[in-house]
């Protein structure tokens, strides 16, 4: 929790429209979503008799998340596991995601009702972990891979988030959270390190503006290019 796997999901979204694809956002985090507040929507399209027609951003990327349905979204969801499962699936089942090339699930931390739902539910074509540099984070995408590896779901690549930030004087990285350990996890499981990214006040500002469509380009080029290749398998 807290690595940024909302932001990267909303990031990576945005680099596909950009490529020229039609893309969507199922907002799996039904406790913690944050999706509609980076793409600054507040509502979903409608409804009728075929489903739920997700929201629509500036740019036209399609996104379906709890807080879209609720009267106050500051309000807490306190939910069961099984309820939560639920409600996933529906968004999945229920909502009209219309023409849409990419569909990117934003997961909660952990590997529990949420995240079992989306392996069992939905047709994925890869997962990608998000961590930070810490080395108490290896732990769990230890724990994230094993469970991709049960479910059968093929484990596209790691980023690391917050990985260094560029000092505004020379321009020379800083590791804020000290050494990495994500190459060491890679290579434990012969997997790609597809991006690191900076610890960057300005995404962090276009997400709380809800301007994420704003961002610059080549942040996440390498995951772009290991999620075409997925789908083209």
């Amino acid at each position: 929790g807290g690595v940024g796997k909302s932001m990267v999901t909303s990031q990576l979204a945005v680099t596909m429209h950009r490529r020229g694809y039609q893309v969507g956002i199922l907002d799996a985090d039904i406790t913690g979503p944050s999706a509609p507040t980076a793409f600054g929507v507040t509502e979903c399209q409608g409804a009728d008799e075929h489903g739920l027609y997700p929201a629509l951003t500036r740019t036209g990327i399609q996104v379906m998340s709890i807080n879209l349905l609720l009267d106050n979204p500051a309000d807490p969801v306190v939910w069961r596991g099984p309820v939560i499962a639920g409600a996933v699936k529906q968004f999945w089942t229920d909502v009209i995601w219309e023409d849409v090339d990419y569909l990117f699930v934003d997961m909660p931390p952990g590997t529990g009702d949420a995240p079992l739902t989306v392996f069992q539910s939905i047709p994925l074509d890869g997962i990608i972990i998000v961590t930070s540099p810490q080395e108490l984070v290896s732990m769990i995408v230890s724990k994230a891979v094993e469970m991709a590896k049960m479910m059968n779901v093929p484990v596209l690549g790691l980023i690391e988030n917050y990985s260094y930030v560029k000092c505004p004087c020379c321009g020379e990285p800083f590791k804020v959270y000290g050494e990495s350990h994500i190459d060491e996890v890679a290579a434990k499981y012969d997997l790609k390190v597809l991006d690191k990214l900076p610890l960057d006040p300005q995404i962090a500002s276009l997400c709380d503006r809800g301007a994420i469509e704003l961002m610059g380009d080549g942040l996440l080029d390498n995951a772009a290019d290991a999620v075409e290749a997925a789908h083209r398998a």
